[in-house]
């Protein structure tokens, strides 16, 4: 696996995310990424050695809380419709996006 960046490297990676870098930042991301690159290929070679051909899976239980309505009825439905620039009645008017056909 590459574990040594070049400037050149930097640069591409640079062009491809759309981002300036100082002649200074891309000397310091030389060294940066390349000890990142090796600590990733030497921590991804321990984990690839502990895989085990079944995976174990444990009980499973919901950990969701109880759905509990909290505020009553038409609460904010009034602060809402007061917010939007156009409604009738109870309800939102919007843009239609779309065509029936």
């Amino acid at each position: 696996m590459l574990s040594t960046m070049k400037k050149e490297d930097i640069e591409h990676l640079a062009s491809l995310a759309r981002i300036k870098l100082t002649e200074e930042e891309k000397e310091g991301l030389v060294g940066d990424l390349s000890s990142i690159v090796s600590y990733v290929s030497e921590v991804s070679e321990i984990a690839s050695d502990d895989i085990d051909s079944q995976p174990q899976v444990g009980p499973r239980f919901n950990v969701f809380r109880a759905d509990e309505v909290t505020n009553e009825a038409d609460e904010y439905t009034q602060d809402v419709l007061n917010e939007m620039p156009d409604t009738d009645g109870r309800f939102m008017k919007v843009k239609k996006i779309l065509k029936a056909e």
